[in-house]
């Protein structure tokens, strides 16, 4: 189930005003020009800032998101009408085809459960054609990013047009083992609600992500820095392989 951050109308509304500046996502726009990507399947595509930015460029785009309030953000975006926007995950997608498969921001890292993770790498392998790629980021678990989710280190205060000032902070909940769990609030000046969203991420070693990755039916071909946070991030870049005759075909 979504986080209430992309599940709650009012918090989806204000999710892109409050974090305007996607910096990160210019990446994974080389990537698709680099690989020659004609479509793309965007899993948790939240309010479809990528997805745009790829229809934009006339990339043939499927957006997935479980979260319908966030779908209803991305619909209505200018461009909207040239995505094809999926209500659910990528366990159960139609076939696709696609050339590239992407989970940007937090997107991998949200799916806490094991099994729900293989089932969620085997979908998008089903969504690839033959030698398509899977690619998505995950926080490297030594920097110990979470050490910086306070309200010391996050509170801010935006003015939303149309919404008035918005006060949001992040305070950090508990860290058990690879599982770090933080709460992010939301206080409205316009009538003075409070909103409040927690949220539980996985950090996986590259290691671990290699392995399943390979269990799965991928070849890893290269694990990149975020250049955006340079030391901070794995950027994996795996392509969907067929085991044809006893060896593997990678597709072309």
């Amino acid at each position: 189930m979504a986080d209430e951050c992309f599940r709650h109308p009012r918090l989806a509304a204000v999710y892109d005003p409050l974090d305007p500046d996607r910096v990160d996502l210019d990446p994974y726009l080389r990537m698709a020009q680099e690989y020659g990507a004609r479509r793309v399947l965007d899993i948790g595509c939240g309010t479809g800032t990528f997805a745009l930015m790829l229809a934009e460029r006339g990339i043939e785009t499927v957006g997935v998101d479980p979260a319908a309030a966030s779908l209803r953000v991305a619909r209505g975006k200018p461009g909207g009408e040239r995505v094809r926007w999926i209500h659910g995950d990528a366990t159960a997608l139609p076939p696709l085809a696609a050339d590239l498969a992407t989970m940007t921001g937090n997107a991998a890292q949200e799916i806490v459960d094991s099994e729900e993770w293989r089932r969620t790498l085997r979908g998008a392998r089903e969504a690839l054609r033959p030698g398509g790629r899977l690619v998505f980021e995950t926080r490297v678990p030594a920097r110990r990013a979470w050490e910086e989710w306070n309200r010391e280190a996050t509170y801010v205060v935006t003015d939303v047009p149309g919404v008035g000032a918005v006060e949001y902070w992040v305070d950090l909940i508990a860290v058990s083992g690879p599982l770090v769990t933080f709460r992010q609030t939301y206080g409205f000046a316009a009538d003075g609600q409070v909103l409040t969203s927690e949220s539980t991420l996985r950090f996986r070693e590259r290691q671990e992500v290699e392995a399943e990755l390979h269990a799965q039916g991928y070849a890893v071909e290269d694990v990149r820095d975020a250049p955006d946070r340079p030391g901070r991030e794995f950027v994996f870049v795996a392509r969907r392989v067929e085991a044809v005759a006893g060896r593997v075909e990678t597709g072309a």
